[in-house]
């Protein structure tokens, strides 16, 4: 995930969102789906940004493997407990959403590539999660013996 510092160009407003990747950002861009919070104008660039460096507090001390270890446990643990994890539904309820039919809330699932590649060619905001990122999937114990 990328972190930019947006401007509104219609009224300058200065923001910050999380893209999947630059091209996500530059597809969203093109096609009007970032919104100014402030105006709700769709006149949307990045600012200029310095890389986000933190130094460990014992220089070079810091493993690589462990730090994304504990990054990739953060977001597991976020997505298990404020998104709904929808199946292999994913694709019907992105869309859904998506047009209006449903009420927009934070979901995850599964889906086929061939049902990715249908919500991307629509425009439905949808990204595969990295598999480091990717929760447990609940059990549903009432279907158990």
């Amino acid at each position: 995930m990328i972190r930019y510092a947006l401007i509104c160009d219609d009224c300058e407003a200065e923001f910050d969102a999380w893209f999947g990747s630059s091209s996500i950002f530059e597809t969203q861009r093109e096609k009007g789906l970032i919104a100014c919070p402030a105006c709700e104008g769709h006149h949307v660039r990045k600012q200029v940004m310095a890389p986000s460096v933190r130094p460990s507090e014992k220089a070079g001390a810091s493993d690589p493997e462990k730090v994304f270890g504990k990054l990739a446990a953060k977001a597991r643990q976020h997505i298990s407990e404020n998104y709904d994890y929808v199946g292999d539904g994913f694709a019907e309820e992105a869309r859904s959403m998506y047009y209006g039919e449903r009420e927009h809330k934070p979901i995850w699932g599964e889906t086929t590539q061939e049902e990715r590649d249908a919500l991307k060619e629509e425009g439905v905001p949808a990204e595969p999660l990295p598999p480091a990122f990717v929760p447990p999937k609940k059990s549903d114990k009432s279907k158990l013996n």
